[in-house]
């Protein structure tokens, strides 16, 4: 008699990493400092057969994510608690599942993804801090939070982002839908929140670079609308670092039952829970 071959199911999961010591959350060859080969070699150990990921949203080196949701098909028969334990103990301390769950066969970590949502942190002091290196951009110079926020309106809703993107971006349009920007501030902290239906390489950490040079006062306001007119990246000024910069995560429809997706880690929900600058 012929066995029969167990039937596969799909799992998502949620994790989250401290992402200064990676070079980003993409599998490459011979470089095993990524993500994204440190949690499959966790869950292949776990499910005891090779795991493949797919995930929401790629990151680039440095920088950091609290709900990088992923897919993966397996036949190993493991509830999700079991799944993120084992995860994590096999894990190093800066990467961890936040949660993990059976989902249909039709869920796309990707492509079911409606849109997508990073926040840049930014400190304007006159010292850096030697503890928040990796957690916040530093910059002496004093930003004004209510030109940043003015700038960055005339930059939501759908338009070529050409200007606001790496030139190595390999995305076959530059088209998108920024259908949130919004500036928060406390005390010496500058958040700037984005959503949108998806993101170019660099996008958001251009769109902070050219908002930081008009709240410090190196530009006008109009200037960012007139990088977006331009469509030439050499327009668009300085990107941003990458250390200041967090993937919240993506959203999906409600056909998908997930736990919370779009995740703000503590040390963010002071700030994102006050009303954005006007």
């Amino acid at each position: 008699m012929h066995e029969v071959a167990e039937q596969s199911h799909r799992l998502a999961i949620a994790v989250e990493y401290e992402g200064t010591r990676y070079h980003g959350w993409q599998a490459q060859k011979h470089d095993p400092q990524v993500v994204q080969t440190r949690v499959e070699a966790a869950l292949s150990q776990v499910a005891n057969e090779p795991i493949a990921l797919v995930c929401s949203g790629r990151t680039d080196a440095g920088v950091h994510a609290a709900g990088q949701v992923c897919h993966f098909d397996t036949q190993a028969d493991r509830d999700p608690y079991n799944w993120v334990m084992g995860a994590n103990s096999l894990l190093p301390g800066d990467i961890s599942l936040a949660w993990a769950q059976p989902i249909g066969g039709d869920f796309h970590a990707r492509f079911s993804a409606r849109s997508r949502q990073y926040v840049y942190l930014i400190r304007h002091v006159p010292f850096r801090s030697a503890l928040l290196r990796h957690a916040t951009t530093f910059t002496y110079q004093q930003l004004d939070a209510k030109k940043m926020a003015r700038a960055g309106r005339a930059l939501l809703g759908t338009h070529d982002f050409n200007a606001y993107r790496s030139t190595h971006c390999q995305a076959k349009t530059s088209i998108r839908t920024l259908m949130r920007l919004d500036i928060f501030q406390q005390d010496e902290l500058i958040a700037v929140h984005v959503e949108a239906d998806g993101f170019l390489q660099n996008m958001v950490r251009t769109l902070v670079g050219v908002l930081m040079a008009i709240g410090c006062g190196d530009a006008p306001e109009i200037w960012a609308q007139e990088v977006l007119a331009s469509k030439d990246r050499t327009q668009g000024g300085k990107t941003a670092p990458a250390h200041g910069l967090y993937f919240l995560g993506p959203t999906y429809s409600a056909e998908h039952v997930l736990p919370e997706t779009v995740r703000v880690p503590q040390v963010l929900k002071g700030i994102l829970s006050t009303d954005p600058v006007e």
